[in-house]
């Protein structure tokens, strides 16, 4: 098992939707980082008791900037990236004209394309999920590869994944992994201390709640006792607070893969670069194959599938 030696002090003020985040210790430390190559039964152990695992350098760092490189080539005819620039550096055009239209288009062809599907399917992931998972996996069709440019307003909220998922097993798998080194600045997932426990609990009440709801409405991650994104809140800080939990915070590196629970609780943060690097990431999901399979994620991600 890797030591925690990554921590660094942050001179950085993090924040996420317009919400500061609390930096004192109390309120904010590191993810804890495990090796990939200890064995399925300490990683196994460390994931019940994290509800995460933040494998190091699981995927060969050259095939990650790869993927990184063919996605923002693919991007550069929307003006996203500055002129002259590396596709692989990813490095933001700052021109907010409407193009949102175009790029949606192209994320929609990525997420289709074979380098990518292929990306996902990696031996070093897939064979990682089997033996975790003690059987032959299950990757979801519905796969989504987002890119966040610097100093966007919006960021994803607090979250569990069943919440869009209870039309399977609660055994899923969310994989997400950073396509680029993606230091604290740049605004990757962040995960509440201890809050798989919070998650499931939470989980339990809204099963109690939508007891009198349709089989549709009852899995919906928009039914009536939800919020409209189906977040639990966009107040990082205030979520903390009220759980007297810290976010832990990473500086992940390309060929990283993070894992967590259906029940864990996460969000990100805003891109902070100075530089114009715009953080890329994709989020899949792996299960058991002989479990029950949410079948709305049987399609390939779109804007319009509300999950």
């Amino acid at each position: 098992m890797f030591l925690d030696t990554l921590a660094r002090p942050l001179n950085v003020a993090l924040s996420s939707n317009g919400f500061a985040l609390d930096m004192s210790p109390e309120r904010l430390g590191w993810l804890t980082p495990s090796d990939p190559h200890d064995t399925i039964a300490q990683l196994r152990d460390q994931f019940q008791a994290q509800g995460y695992l933040w494998l190091k350098s699981l995927l060969p760092r050259a095939k990650v900037l790869e993927m990184r490189r063919r996605y923002f080539a693919a991007m550069q005819e929307t003006g996203l990236l500055k002129p002259g620039t590396d596709p692989i550096d990813g490095i933001y055009s700052g021109d907010e004209t409407p193009k949102q239209g175009h790029i949606n288009k192209i994320m929609a062809e990525i997420v289709r394309r074979a380098d990518y599907e292929a990306f996902c399917f990696s031996d070093e992931v897939w064979r990682f999920f089997e033996s975790l998972l003690a059987g032959a996996v299950y990757l979801h069709k519905r796969k989504l590869v987002r890119h966040v440019v610097p100093y966007a307003t919006a960021a994803t909220g607090a979250h569990y994944d069943l919440t869009y998922l209870r039309g399977g097993t609660d055994t899923v798998c969310t994989a997400w992994i950073p396509i680029g080194d993606t230091p604290v600045e740049l605004g990757g997932l962040v995960y509440l201390e201890g809050s798989d426990k919070f998650g499931r609990e939470q989980e339990a009440e809204f099963s109690r709640k939508n007891a009198d709801l349709s089989p549709e409405d009852r899995i919906s991650a928009y039914n009536k006792n939800m919020t409209t994104t189906g977040w639990l809140t966009k107040d990082l800080p205030m979520l903390a607070n009220r759980l007297n939990s810290r976010w832990l915070v990473a500086d992940y590196e390309a060929g990283d893969m993070m894992i967590h629970s259906a029940y864990m609780i996460h969000a990100a943060t805003t891109n902070l670069s100075d530089s114009g690097v715009i953080r890329l990431s994709t989020d899949i999901r792996y299960q058991r194959i002989r479990d029950e399979i949410d079948a709305r994620w049987n399609e390939h991600w779109s804007l319009d599938d509300m999950l």
